[in-house]
């Protein structure tokens, strides 16, 4: 009885997996030109495409890999782009109005990353200095000793209009700026 089964179940599996072939016109079917049945066709063994079909995919094909590789260059453009204004952002720094002055003073005053409490920096701002003229910097990268010179520079620029030299007298004495 199980290999009745078995047979029966290949026949009809046999038919279901004909019927595809036979309805798409694979296998045996009569030919309309001359009536007569074809040979069956093996459906693994089945001739290339004709040349229009295969140019039309491989048109489609290179399309794709040329769509993918401009898409590729846009974003290595865009990569180099983005990088180039990256260094640019970080070059591009406008010149300290007062330099020689706050290098003078500086050369009295301490090291640019002096940590040493209750003035920091290579031009020696309190807490209320740095509050007053640099909040964000102070909450951003902490103490005057973690900026870099020219911005420690900067802040005491900004404070320059107000106050002038005086937040540094004898320094500012001794190199002649008061």
């Amino acid at each position: 009885m199980n290999s009745a089964r078995k047979a029966a179940a290949s026949a009809s599996a046999a038919a279901v997996v004909a019927l595809p072939l036979v309805t798409a016109g694979i296998g045996s079917t009569p030919d309309a030109a001359t009536g007569q049945e074809s040979p069956p066709v093996d459906p693994v063994a089945l001739p290339p495409p004709p040349a229009e079909q295969a140019s039309e995919d491989d048109y489609w094909k290179r399309l794709a890999r040329k769509r993918l590789r401009l898409l590729a260059k846009r974003e290595r453009r865009i990569v180099r782009l983005l990088y180039t204004l990256h260094r640019h952002r970080q070059q591009r720094v406008l010149p300290v109005p007062h330099l020689s002055a706050w290098l003078c003073i500086h050369r009295y005053e301490g090291s640019w990353s002096d940590s040493g409490d209750p003035y920091w920096g290579g031009l020696q701002m309190d807490r209320t200095f740095m509050l007053t003229y640099a909040p964000r910097w102070l909450l951003a990268k902490g103490w005057a000793n973690s900026w870099t010179p020219r911005q420690q520079m900067w802040v005491a620029e900004r404070a320059w209009p107000s106050r002038g030299f005086y937040p540094w007298p004898n320094t500012a004495r001794a190199c002649g700026l008061i």
